[in-house]
């Protein structure tokens, strides 16, 4: 379905003094038929019973607004340019999203309308035709937590921000059924293909980038690098609904509540272990220097079952976790 867009129809003001005009002549023609002729009345009667109806044709559309019209089911093209419009009383605007809200999303306020359109079809119609407009703004999707394994299988909780727009109004209202509704399950769709790909954290041997090699990929590390994945992955599959996806954002990620606990205790672990690496490394080095510097300085000749014993005695101070207690030697080294 190819967009048509109506530019040419900026005449509402001159349409709307022309009917209002018109329709003044036919009271007077009522009021002088009488006396005049029955011909003229009967004409002036006919056109107050039946001059509501190019009324209808009358349409306002605001900024970053947009009215998709069809007659008798045929696409006849979009208004999609502010304005006072007028067309055909007959054709019918059409938006199968009208009444469906995304979280977060602004959709066209149906609360207000123009006062013309009530005076001659009623409010409720009114608000009928105000929400069959479709909003051609940048718009929020906040879709819902989803519960996601990642590549290791592990349970992790993520959230998603989306702003998308719509671009193509046909593609938008003919291509899909609703657009909105669409747009939230490809999101989601889109959200389960990429998680799948990322481990959680850094994990050996895993390659995210389907190179072959393993990377550093990970969903908590390289957030920027999903979120942009998961963009492109929607907008490849929401482009024949006509829309736009301006940006994904990763608004909330964590493991999922069954295995959080056991997660943070590996966590933990983890971080403990590479600080144990990280003192006796350095520890190992200040015995290294020590035995030199005793050795170069020939201050006390140690043979190597004496090294032996001073090598465990400063592993022990450096690497304790508590303070060690000294014992003081009065006596002979040996």
């Amino acid at each position: 379905m190819k967009e048509i867009v109506l530019n040419n129809r900026k005449n509402g003001m001159f349409m709307m003094l022309f009917f209002i005009m018109i329709y003044v002549i036919a009271f007077l023609m009522l009021i002088l038929g009488v006396a005049i002729s029955p011909v003229v009345f009967l004409l002036g009667l006919i056109w107050v019973c039946i001059g509501w109806i190019p009324f209808l044709g009358l349409k306002i559309v605001r900024p970053q607004e947009a009215l998709v019209l069809t007659l008798f089911g045929k696409y006849i093209g979009t208004l999609k340019d502010e304005g006072f419009y007028w067309v055909n009383p007959f054709c019918v605007a059409v938006n199968p999203a009208a009444k469906t809200k995304l979280n977060q999303s602004g959709d066209v306020d149906t609360g207000s309308g123009n006062a013309l359109a009530a005076a001659f079809t009623g409010k409720n119609n009114m608000a009928e035709t105000v929400s069959k407009k479709i909003s051609l703004k940048a718009m929020t999707l906040s879709n819902s937590r989803q519960k996601i394994n990642d590549c290791l299988g592990n349970p992790i909780e993520i959230g998603i921000a989306v702003i998308w727009r719509v671009t193509d109004t046909a593609k938008a209202v003919f291509n899909v059924d609703n657009y909105k509704e669409y747009l939230s399950l490809q999101c989601d769709s889109a959200v389960r293909d990429i998680v799948r790909i990322y481990p959680y954290d850094v994990a050996q041997g895993v390659d995210t980038t389907g190179d072959g090699i393993a990377d550093e990929g990970s969903l908590r590390g390289s957030s920027e690098l999903v979120a942009r994945r998961i963009r492109d992955e929607i907008q490849q599959k929401v482009s024949d609904a006509g829309i736009e996806i301006v940006e994904a954002r990763i608004t909330y990620l964590a493991y999922a509540p069954e295995i959080a606990a056991v997660m943070l205790q590996r966590q933990q672990a983890s971080a403990i272990i590479d600080a144990r690496k990280m003192i006796v490394d350095g520890a190992v080095g200040m015995v290294e220097m020590a035995l030199d510097r005793l050795s170069e300085n020939h201050v006390v000749e140690l043979d190597e079952e004496r090294k032996a014993a001073m090598v465990s005695n400063l592993l022990v101070v450096l690497c304790g976790n508590q303070n060690a207690q000294p014992v003081v030697n009065s006596g002979s080294l040996y």
